[in-house]
């Protein structure tokens, strides 16, 4: 399981910065539920206090959110219903005598929601080029780009639907290997695997505009953009959320289904409110919530293109593009000699 260890002491910090006049707890204090208590989204979390010494009130906070005020050490209820999943530190500020003092535990919140299995039928089937080691694709004004990766042979393409045909080609330096892209404005933004190095393009000359390094040093996946922030998948459960002007990380969710964390999340797509991410090495595309993490429907491909039927060079399903104005939603793989057009049912 992915936990964001480093948030949770930065969250730690904020709060008992936050304080006017913080002390260290010098009472038996702690609080109930257990550190690492499981709970499922929706289940009341019951919250208690135990405490030797008398205080004037205490302040429960859901990471640095405010939820309850109490004045005594009776156990209450908070609701789960708008928290994300994952691991949430719930922190008790007591007040006693002017003064502050803070501790806290934690929870993991998953999820119970079984998620429904659509079906598809493909639509239309067009050619694709084999050299391609699909990382990234997007569709936006009539055409698709795509970000093919490998050491040596990546590149940032601009491709005719319909004949498979590279209108643009942009080579990219050997030592990098090329991941996902998204699309912002008139410029194209584009991670790297290992090299902690992000890429920005002209849309219309696929010529580089200027690099940075990612804030925090991690493996670069998936991008998409819902027009308001970017998503940033790291092949882990967890999804970032990106500022859009500065790239800058403002958050993040953990994602789970029945069975727990959804680990090796890759190329992502924003449709209709959902996050669709390819799932690594399956034929499985899960349909997430962005405000909580929860998959709530999921696509098996498995018979799309058959292991059996594919070209020799083909390795697995990666790839999801969205023409919004025509509602139409392509898959592709690495190295796959065929795009599909797809609807789901």
């Amino acid at each position: 399981m992915h936990f964001r260890v480093t948030n949770l002491v930065i969250l730690v910090s904020v709060l008992n910065f936050c304080c006017k006049n913080p002390v260290n707890p010098t009472t038996d204090s702690w609080i109930k539920p257990e550190a690492g208590t499981l709970f499922n989204l929706g289940d009341k979390i019951r919250l208690q206090l135990v405490e030797s010494a008398k205080f004037d009130s205490v302040i429960f906070f859901v990471d640095t959110n405010r939820v309850l005020k109490v004045g005594d050490a009776k156990p209450v209820s908070i609701s789960s219903d708008s928290l994300a999943l994952g691991n949430r530190l719930i922190t008790a500020r007591i007040f006693r005598n002017g003064r502050t003092e803070d501790i806290s535990t934690n929870i993991i919140l998953t999820s119970a929601l079984v998620p429904r299995k659509l079906s598809y039928q493909v639509v239309h089937t067009f050619p694709h080029d084999t050299s391609s080691y699909t990382e990234g694709l997007e569709y936006y004004k009539g055409y698709l780009y795509e970000s093919a990766g490998e050491y040596g042979k990546s590149s940032l393409r601009k491709v005719d639907i319909t004949s498979g045909k590279i209108l643009q080609k942009m080579m990219i330096r050997p030592e990098i290997f090329a991941e996902g892209i998204t699309i912002v404005g008139e410029k194209i933004l584009q991670l790297t695997y290992k090299e902690n190095l992000g890429i920005v393009y002209d849309l219309n000359t696929l010529k580089p505009i200027k690099e940075f390094s990612c804030q925090d040093p991690r493996e670069g996946w998936g991008l998409c953009f819902d027009g308001k922030r970017i998503y940033n998948s790291d092949g882990t459960n967890t999804i970032y959320f990106l500022n859009k002007d500065t790239f800058h990380e403002e958050g993040y969710i953990e994602v789970y289904d029945q069975n727990g964390p959804v680990m090796h999340l890759n190329e992502l797509e924003y449709i209709d409110g959902k996050l669709y991410a390819n799932v690594f090495m399956t034929d499985r595309i899960v349909m997430i919530n962005p405000k909580n993490g929860q998959v709530t429907g999921e696509i098996d491909l498995t018979n799309l293109y058959l292991v059996s039927k594919r070209n020799h060079n083909a390795d697995v399903l990666n790839g999801i593009a969205w023409d919004k104005q025509g509602k139409r939603l392509f898959v592709t793989g690495k190295k796959w000699d065929k795009l599909f057009q797809i609807k789901l049912l």
